[in-house]
């Protein structure tokens, strides 16, 4: 499989033992790890035509990927 951009570990590389420590201990912060990472690929085939998409399903899922973004940086800088 290529490559898929905006992998948590490169969004935010100075926490990449957080949330490995997060993922292991917090079955919440697991949970929203693994939603990100599913949503992300969903993009990623929609953007790259593997799984095309209609435009407002992965307007749609982008901003699902961003609200999921938004929420583990919460658990990372608390």
């Amino acid at each position: 499989m290529s490559h898929t951009p905006h992998e948590l570990a490169e969004e935010f590389p100075a926490f990449t033992v957080k949330m490995h420590d997060l993922k292991a201990n917090d079955a919440h912060f697991a949970r929203l790890f693994d939603d990100y990472h599913e949503v992300n690929r969903q993009v990623h085939r929609a953007e790259t035509n593997i799984e095309p998409i209609g435009a407002t399903a992965e307007t749609a899922l982008r901003k699902k990927r961003a609200a999921l973004k938004d929420e583990i940086w919460s658990y990372l800088t608390a």
